[in-house]
């Protein structure tokens, strides 16, 4: 039998945890997230990318719990105002504000605008707890639709024209999705190595937070 690894998602949505399980399931690895422990400290998302922002949630999270964690950061850069909202994505009109609000806000700055351009970025990080990190970039190119089109999705998915396809992204299917989004090509990427992540894990972290099968 393999040793299997703990491997901590480091957040408490449970959609994301259940997808990266399902990404992983042929290998050995027991995905948790953060439910799974008891409350731990809050952490402010105050980079500057990215990549800044994911290694200081996975890092943090494999800190305070001692095990090897994950997390992703990712956002909406939008050409004509200046790569707004970037790392603010979720923060674009308050903490608390809708998906809807977040999309008409967006439509609301670029009235008039004719160059519609805009990306997805995301950066998943995996860090010990002692501090070394493997990083996953990618991006997902489109343009900023004239109104919001399709149900499926969340975030900016609705406003998010994706020209190859001809639709937003909240237009397509899960799987559909999935094949060309940023997120999407960073954990295809990660599966792609994960052997490699499973070893560089068990060389930096100490036998004891290996746990057998």
């Amino acid at each position: 039998m393999q040793n299997q690894i703990t491997l901590v998602i480091a957040t408490r949505n449970k959609g994301k945890k259940a997808e990266i399980k399902d990404l992983l399931k042929d290998f050995p690895v027991d995905i948790k997230n953060l439910d799974d422990f008891g409350p731990i400290p809050h952490l402010e998302e105050d980079g500057d990318t990215f990549d800044e922002n994911a290694y200081k949630k996975a890092s943090f999270a494999a800190r305070i719990l001692g095990l090897p964690a994950l997390a992703d950061d990712s956002g909406l850069l939008v050409e004509a105002l200046d790569n707004a909202p970037g790392v603010h994505s979720a923060r674009y009109v308050g903490e608390n504000a809708t998906d809807e609000q977040r999309c008409l806000k967006l439509l609301g700055e670029m009235e008039g605008k004719t160059n519609r351009r805009a990306a997805f970025e995301c950066a998943i990080s995996i860090a010990v707890p002692t501090g070394p990190a493997l990083t996953y970039e990618a991006r997902c190119e489109g343009l900023i639709a004239e109104q919001p089109a399709g149900s499926n999705g969340f975030g900016y998915d609705p406003i998010f024209y994706y020209p190859p396809n001809e639709k937003t992204f909240a237009q397509l299917t899960r799987e559909e999705k999935s094949l060309v989004s940023h997120r999407g090509k960073a954990l295809a990427e990660l599966k792609s190595e994960f052997d490699k992540v499973l070893i560089w894990i068990r060389q930096n972290i100490p036998r004891q937070e290996i746990k057998c099968c």
